[in-house]
């Protein structure tokens, strides 16, 4: 049986610019509305693997849907 708390997840998500090699790019944070535990992002790229590996979600680089592909 599935526990409560792997049956939903909440967070508060971050977003905002930065230079890096004179270039814009975006960056993110998550913070766990049950924990309080904070993930930090270099790229939205990682942001969307965290997030497909929190949820058992397939790997969208691959057919590089909408969702989190580019």
């Amino acid at each position: 049986m599935t526990k409560p708390e792997e049956q939903y997840l909440s967070y508060l998500l971050r977003l905002w610019r930065s230079r890096r090699n004179g270039e814009l790019v975006w960056r993110a944070s998550l913070e766990s509305s049950q924990t309080g535990q904070q993930h930090l992002f270099a790229t939205l790229e990682e942001l969307c693997v965290f997030l497909q590996e929190r949820t058992n979600l397939p790997d969208f680089s691959q057919g590089k849907t909408e969702e989190c592909g580019s």
